[in-house]
């Protein structure tokens, strides 16, 4: 049987509240490991939680950034891999961040199958995550960009979450995608009986799901200011750090903020409607996906549909300006609607569950049937 090494920046725990990267890692790694056999895929976390890192390493980390070594990847580390990876017929880079291992490992010779899996365009991820005001932004943007050409260059395998990231990628670099990989998460919902019989409240509770990010604040503080006033409906916004977004702007203050919380099940139960007010980024949207999951009406606009396959008047609606998220939910409240979407839940089971990805990744590792 092959081998596969994994390369992924940190190792979670269970109690670790996982966002859209860390959970599409989960899902390759489990992938790998259902396919391979868990005996034939090891991982190099690169960040050690168990070891503190020194003040050399952190120095050295700022040193080496410049260079294309992203987010504390060391090039002791990177040397590691180079040296490791000839006992395996995969090294599986979970992020295109990792890209200068991509680099290191063909001038090294390595002979066996990189794949490196984009989660974004990350160079158009990191421009839209920091502040036009923080002093050298340009410097992580740059070095992510570095990283990308060099998976571009160097990888055997190229997977991206869509189509767009893929011509992106070839209008930048000369390269697409090699294997179509959509997100996919793991079923959650296989225990829960759901009340089909409920139907959406004429005040609708309405859930917006989103960590402390840039799209994500300036998506839901665009829908408080525009959207909210016109609408009677109950909002609740749940997050990872979204508590310091109620500490920053004042229109959050009277409004149910819950943040940091390990399990969004209760929350998306509740839920008559999801809003997705999502203009920008890149990849995929995890929460349209946990959206579908639990069979809710979703509410969201091209961004946050991006990469689904799906007839968007059959999970709620696209929306793109104010007056269409206000039309819909106003529509909602005059005429309520099954709280339960079975359209919704039968497109993540077909489409978007970690059983649907395994044809992806039988293609990834050469498994498919002649």
């Amino acid at each position: 049987m092959k081998k596969a090494l994994f390369v992924v920046f940190k190792k979670y725990n269970n109690n670790s509240i996982l966002e859209g990267g860390g959970i599409a890692n989960q899902r390759n790694l489990s992938m790998a490991q259902q396919l391979l056999g868990e005996r034939n895929v090891d991982v190099v976390y690169i960040h050690d939680e168990e070891k503190r890192r020194s003040l050399w390493n952190l120095l050295l980390s700022v040193l080496c950034f410049p260079f294309g070594y992203f987010n504390g990847i060391l090039p002791t580390c990177v040397r590691n891999i180079v040296r490791r990876a000839p006992a395996y017929d995969y090294v599986f880079l979970s992020s295109s961040l990792f890209g200068i291992v991509a680099r290191e490992l063909k001038k090294a010779g390595y002979t066996g199958t990189i794949v490196a899996h984009f989660h974004n365009v990350e160079s158009i991820y990191y421009d839209s995550l920091l502040s036009r005001r923080l002093p050298f932004r340009q410097i992580p943007i740059r070095c992510a960009a570095r990283n990308d050409k060099y998976c571009c260059q160097y990888a055997d395998k190229v997977l991206t979450l869509n189509q767009r990231d893929s011509d992106i990628l070839r209008q930048l670099y000369g390269r697409g995608c090699d294997v179509l990989v959509p997100i996919a998460l793991s079923d959650k919902c296989r225990d829960i009986s759901f009340d089909k019989d409920a139907r959406t409240g004429k005040r609708p509770l309405c859930l917006f799901l989103g960590s402390y990010l840039t799209a994500n604040n300036e998506g839901i503080l665009w829908f408080v200011k525009n959207v909210l006033p016109h609408v009677d409906v109950d909002l609740r916004i749940v997050g990872k750090g979204m508590a310091r977004l109620q500490e920053e702007e004042e229109c959050l203050r009277q409004l149910e903020v819950v943040s940091d919380v390990p399990d969004l099940t209760p929350y998306l139960l509740a839920a008559d409607l999801m809003i997705l007010p999502i203009f920008s980024g890149s990849g995929m949207k995890v929460k349209t996906c946990e959206s579908l999951m639990y069979g809710k009406n979703i509410l969201g606009t091209d961004e946050a549909f991006e990469g689904y396959s799906l007839d968007t008047e059959r999970v709620g609606a696209c929306c793109n300006t104010a007056d269409e998220f206000i039309a819909h939910i106003s529509r909602l409240a005059e005429h309520p609607v099954p709280r339960f979407n079975s359209y919704s839940r039968m497109i993540y089971e077909q489409y978007y569950s970690e059983a649907s990805s395994l044809g992806f990744f039988r293609e990834v590792f050469g498994l498919l049937e002649a």
